[in-house]
């Protein structure tokens, strides 16, 4: 882990003190403000708790976790619950221990770097004995998480970049599944983001929905786009009429607008899409009410879509980097 780094601003409650030459700014926090700023994450369906790996894959690397590892999730939990802070805030904790430690008090790592999330005393993080203590430790990670702007409106690793700064940002997904996994069951949280039932979701293989939905959608192709094409007739598409009439044929209603379609099924990251699934874009893609685009996966890295005016519903490749892509893909009918 490298430097705290304090971000100012109406979350940021407390007082700052300077600890040596070249030491970072440490924050006092008033904990109750904390818990009333937090306590209540706003849902979105796309974020939160999920579940990115293999098919029972967090329930499997929680299994193999040792007791002292368990106990430390379980500190994690408890001083969550105790603060008041939202599951998502415990799920970052998770992962961010996981990668840095084996959630484990190390009294070793990188340079100085001590304890459960590899905190550096020469950084500011707190002494030798403080930051190899779980109690403070997880204090203390939460502090700086809270001081991060929009944590809890972001991917849960991501978050977890923020507070620990990694030369390795990417890392901390991997355990994913396994937080996931481990606040449901540990931390007795059913339906932790308060988004509904299909959030996290672990999701089947591709149904046979989707598969009478691709026929329908590849039987269009040559056919004229025209924004606001009605859904009665199968003469001239729109982006968002194709997937409805699509999938209505495969049996599963979709709502008409691309933005309403990404709330019409389950979530799944958009690199292990498969065949059916819907693929959206946005102007800004942090933020669902920007989406303008809808398009229909096929796998092998091609997708069939009514892209625009002039182009007819064709068949096109898709990559996971195109600007403007969400990060998440949909299962309609699930």
């Amino acid at each position: 882990m490298r430097g705290v780094v304090v971000v100012t601003g109406v979350a940021v409650v407390g007082i700052v003190a300077t600890i040596g030459a070249g030491a970072v700014a440490l924050i006092q926090r008033d904990h109750a403000a904390d818990a009333a700023a937090y306590t209540s994450v706003s849902c979105n369906a796309s974020l939160g708790p999920m579940t990115t790996g293999r098919v029972g894959s967090g329930a499997a690397d929680a299994a193999n976790l040792e007791p002292d590892q368990l106990s430390t999730v379980a500190t994690i939990i408890s001083i969550g619950k105790q603060r008041d802070l939202p599951p998502r805030a415990w799920q970052i904790a998770i992962q961010a221990g996981m990668t840095e430690s084996g959630l484990r008090p190390l009294n070793h790592g990188d340079r100085d770097s001590l304890g459960i999330f590899q905190m550096r005393p020469s950084m500011g993080w707190g002494s030798p004995a403080e930051v190899v203590d779980p109690e403070y430790a997880v204090n203390k990670f939460y502090d700086v998480l809270l001081s991060v702007p929009n944590w809890d409106q972001q991917r849960p690793g991501d978050s977890a970049q923020d507070v620990e700064r990694s030369a390795f940002p990417d890392r901390y997904h991997r355990w994913e599944a396994m937080a996931t996994h481990l606040i449901g069951d540990l931390g007795k949280v059913v339906n932790a983001s308060g988004c509904g039932p299909d959030v996290g979701r672990i999701l089947p293989a591709p149904t046979k929905s989707a598969g009478e939905a691709i026929r329908f959608a590849l039987s269009q192709q040559g056919k004229p786009y025209q924004w606001g094409a009605l859904t009665t007739h199968q003469n001239s598409f729109d982006c968002s009429s194709l997937m409805l009439q699509a999938y209505r044929d495969g049996g599963v209603s979709l709502p008409r607008t691309s933005r309403e379609q990404w709330r019409a099924g389950a979530y799944l990251p958009v690199e292990k899409a498969q065949p059916g699934d819907l693929l959206f874009w946005a102007h800004d893609t942090s933020d669902p009410a920007t989406i303008h685009h809808v398009a229909m996966y096929l796998g092998d890295g091609k997708m069939v879509e009514a892209q625009q005016n002039g182009v007819p519903v064709h068949i096109r490749p898709v990559k996971w980097t195109e600007g403007g892509l969400m990060d998440y893909a949909v299962r309609p009918g699930v």
